[in-house]
């Protein structure tokens, strides 16, 4: 009986795959999900694993076309954020 699933691409991605996948450091997006500024992530058992679409979603906030476009959200720094920042976020 052959996989229905074999051939896809994975759904979820553990940290380290996922932050290859976003082009950052494992220690970025962990400090990314410490201070709750980072993708969706999910708890399956003790494992952390990010959706790739979640993923997506994330770095889709900071897309623009210029510097200087109004209204282009902002993915922030791997930090703790202001109040000012987390009114906005």
């Amino acid at each position: 009986m052959s996989d229905p699933l074999a051939g896809l691409p994975p759904r979820f991605l553990r940290t380290q795959e996922a932050a290859r996948f976003l082009g950052i450091s494992l220690r970025t997006l962990e400090k990314h999900r410490t201070y709750g500024t980072g993708p969706f992530y999910r708890k399956i058992g003790g494992r952390v694993v990010y959706a790739v679409e979640d993923l997506k979603d994330w770095t889709a906030i900071g897309v623009r076309k210029s510097p200087s476009e109004q209204g282009a959200g902002t993915v922030f720094p791997a930090r703790r954020l202001t109040a000012v920042e987390r009114r906005n976020f």
